[in-house]
């Protein structure tokens, strides 16, 4: 039997955007999909209001820790996703999978700020989220 297919999510601190998709996919997939996160230059906490976020939707990031790509990690798994225009990575040459990057909306630029930004962040991220999970699952996401 083959291992759970894997997914790695990055963006550049690693304290929200990428730890939403973390949490939002494992909701999602439960155990049959193995899900990381990291952030190229990570922080060092998490963004309160993406945690706040998640939570409204029944997900939990707030165990969370802000951690730098693991290129071991980068190697292994099936599909690695940057979350945002910011981060810059490649895959090391021998990499098996992978490389996506998902340019997500940012209410922000159109003056929406606070807890209404990130909701509409998380919106987007859970929508695509649930897109790969159907997509590497191969059927729909709950």
């Amino acid at each position: 039997m083959t291992a759970n297919p894997s997914v790695l999510f990055v963006c550049v601190g690693n304290g929200g955007k990428s730890q939403m998709a973390a949490a939002l996919a494992a909701k999602q997939a439960g155990d049959r999909l193995r899900v990381h996160s990291a952030g190229t230059k990570p922080g060092t906490t998490l963004n309160a209001q993406s945690v706040e976020a998640i939570a409204e939707v029944g997900a939990d990031m707030s165990q969370g820790i802000p951690k730098s790509v693991d290129p071991e990690l980068l190697r292994r798994v099936d599909r690695t996703i940057i979350i945002g225009a910011d981060a810059e990575l490649e895959l090391p040459a021998d990499a098996r999978g992978t490389l996506q990057r998902w340019v997500t909306d940012e209410p922000s630029e159109r003056g929406i700020e606070g807890m209404e930004r990130m909701r509409l962040i998380r919106d987007d991220i859970d929508a695509r989220v649930r897109q790969l999970v159907e997509e590497i699952l191969g059927r729909r996401a709950p």
